[in-house]
């Protein structure tokens, strides 16, 4: 009876000393920017540049935060729609937590080639971007499909572990598009597959009157209205924001506009780019005028 008794108080001992195990849950940014660089860069490419700024100064005073937190693996890549060089910073590919806390701090090694001289170097590249890309029009669509499945752009959830803990690492991928939401590339006449211009605004602006419908309820009234959905495996991990910088239909001078409010071109291109984001599987969109 005896032994039976210190055998049992030995298990206790030894399952008391056996280290639980934890799960930690860690969420990390992927910030992608992505600039329509067509002809409606001509219109206020400044107003691009300092929008972008901000987002560049989030992610490092917000996601990375230098002196001020330890570990982090966000990124955010600089990119045009027709340019395949990806200007990035990626904390995520520094391995050694030392080492990366040195490279985020600028100090040691890294006093002269840290995280502040490569957010200097980044902002350089694009207003360089900016000052040197033009195109006549692209399909938009076509190639942001193409990026998000070719190009190593978006990041996917992981989990790590020492074979005690386990630590579950989740992204958030953001893609900034600078676009004014016009989809018009020279092509159509090969392929009009994604081409959504003045032509195919209009298309819509006259269903709603005629109708007395809105833009939404065209969309489901006419589906030729709409743009084709593209799924991709990726799209369910993806935020899209469409930064739109240009109304053709405003007049910013005298603060007017051609059309009614609901049946604005922006309106329109906006319930246009939803509907198809959310039947192309995208996990959100957001609308942004500024």
């Amino acid at each position: 009876m005896n032994k039976i008794l210190i055998l049992s108080a030995l298990i206790v001992i030894i399952i008391s000393c056996v280290a639980e195990s934890e799960n930690k849950n860690l969420t990390y940014q992927n910030i992608i920017i992505l600039s329509d660089m067509s002809s409606r860069i001509k219109n206020k490419p400044l107003k691009d540049i300092s929008e972008i700024k901000k987002i560049v100064d989030f992610f490092k005073n917000n996601c990375v935060r230098p002196g001020k937190k330890i570990g982090d693996r966000s990124s955010i890549s600089f990119l045009t729609f027709s340019n395949n060089r990806i200007n990035s910073i990626d904390i995520d590919k520094i391995e050694n937590l030392g080492k990366k806390q040195r490279f985020v701090n600028s100090t040691g090694e890294y006093q002269k080639s840290g995280l502040i001289k490569e957010i200097e170097k980044f902002k350089k590249e694009i207003t360089l971007s900016y000052a040197n890309t033009y195109n006549k029009g692209l399909d938009l669509i076509s190639i942001l499909m193409e990026k998000i499945e070719n190009k190593s752009l978006i990041k996917i959830s992981k989990y790590l572990s020492d074979g005690i803990d386990t630590t579950f690492v989740n992204y958030e991928n953001h893609i900034n598009i600078f676009t004014d939401g016009y989809l018009e590339y020279v092509n159509k006449k090969s392929n009009s597959q994604y081409y959504f211009g003045n032509t195919e605004i209009e298309k819509i602006r006259k269903v709603c009157k005629l109708n007395n419908m809105s833009v939404s309820e065209a969309l489901d009234f006419k589906s030729i209205l709409k743009l084709p959905a593209v799924t991709g495996a990726k799209n369910k991990f993806i935020s899209l924001h469409i930064l739109e910088t240009h109304e053709r239909d405003k007049n910013d001078k005298l603060q007017t506009y051609n059309h009614i409010k609901g049946l604005r071109d922006n309106e329109i291109l906006e319930a246009v780019w939803r509907r198809w984001s959310v039947e192309s599987g995208f996990k959100s969109l957001e609308w942004v005028k500024y």
